[in-house]
């Protein structure tokens, strides 16, 4: 196996994230409302970047920047914060950076963003895609051209999707699946794309699809099965108090695709990728609240339920000795351009 391989490839539309929280309620026509929690940072599919990056993955992005200074600020956070190779991104002259805003309240939240579609299309950026060990992709209802360069090319397509604003659920979407080695949608998503009314029903349909279905289900947890290994495997969400829920299906889908790399057998798969996610919704944004390993180090050294420290106790042999230093955490406002 050539081992300059990187181990997850990107592509996507970056955004500029600022995320309120705090929120006593949903804020009403003609009315102000002041919070209590902020933070900001490069969000879209830079949120499964950050997240794969802090596991140690060698992860690759093809994404475009606007030329202004969120495009800025966010290319220096993930290239010089966290790592992440961008030589497949490009920068677009006149084009903004997309800027959204996240009104978090409760378990969920609500998004205004203002941007416009890129100069660049997935498929121009990427060309004849790089050889990867996994690409985590979100597939739409136009098939990219890369998808199947890439899965012909030997790289593990690990998918999902998003929610359909026409409801129409199309199911030749599915077709798509025959190119990927796993799917990861949650439960809406998976009881609307194959017509059943359970995430378990779903779940049976989808694994006739491909090798690896998992369906999340928020605050249930997520259910998964594995055809390759013959294993099923369904873990609770973990009590946690929700800040911002932010990117965490991002977080929960590159943590997965880490442990899988690993090579781990599928319930540590779903219990890592569970933890990971629940881990990310105690901070604001959605990539730069991924725990990476010294979150999930820290969290496993302070855990006293003796039930949490029977399950998760398969951390004792996967944490690495180097578990990397503190993540950068999305900040009030971004550093201000050195003068």
């Amino acid at each position: 196996m050539d081992d300059d391989r990187p181990d997850v490839l990107l592509t996507g539309l970056l955004f500029y994230d600022l995320v309120l929280t705090g929120l006593g309620k949903p804020p009403t026509p003609g009315e102000e409302i002041w919070t209590d929690g902020m933070g900001c940072g490069p969000g879209g599919i830079a949120n499964l970047a950050v997240a794969a990056a802090r596991f140690g993955l060698r992860t690759s992005l093809a994404t475009v920047f606007g030329d202004d200074y969120y495009g800025e600020y966010c290319r220096e956070v993930l290239a010089g914060q966290e790592g992440v190779d961008l030589s497949l991104s490009r920068t677009a002259d006149g084009w903004h950076t997309p800027v959204t805003v996240s009104l978090a309240h409760g378990h969920d939240r609500a998004l205004v963003t203002h941007g416009q579609e890129p100069p660049y299309s997935q498929d121009v950026l990427m060309g004849d895609p790089p050889e990867s060990r996994t690409a985590l992709v979100h597939i739409e209802a136009e098939p990219r051209e890369w998808l199947a360069k890439a899965a012909a090319n030997g790289t593990r397509i690990y998918a999902d999707v998003g929610w359909d604003p026409t409801q129409r659920w199309s199911r030749d979407l599915l077709d798509q699946l025959a190119l990927c080695h796993a799917f990861l949608p949650n439960e809406t998503e998976a009881m609307a794309y194959t017509r059943t009314d359970s995430a378990v029903a779903a779940l049976g349909t989808l694994s006739e699809l491909v090798p690896v279905a998992v369906v999340t289900r928020g605050g249930e947890g997520a259910v998964a099965v594995d055809q390759t290994t013959g294993e099923y495997a369904e873990v609770p969400a973990l009590d946690v108090d929700v800040l911002d829920a932010t990117g965490a299906g991002d977080v929960f889908g590159a943590s997965f695709v880490a442990a899988s790399l690993g090579g781990w057998p599928l319930t540590e798969r779903l219990r890592f990728a569970v933890l990971s996610a629940g881990l990310s919704v105690g901070r604001h944004g959605g990539g730069l609240a991924a725990p990476g390993w010294y979150g999930v180090d820290r969290w496993w050294r302070s855990l006293t339920d003796p039930g949490l420290r029977k399950a998760y106790g398969f951390l004792t042999d996967r944490i690495p000795a180097d578990v990397g230093p503190p993540a950068r955490l999305a900040p009030v406002t971004p550093p201000a351009r050195p003068h």
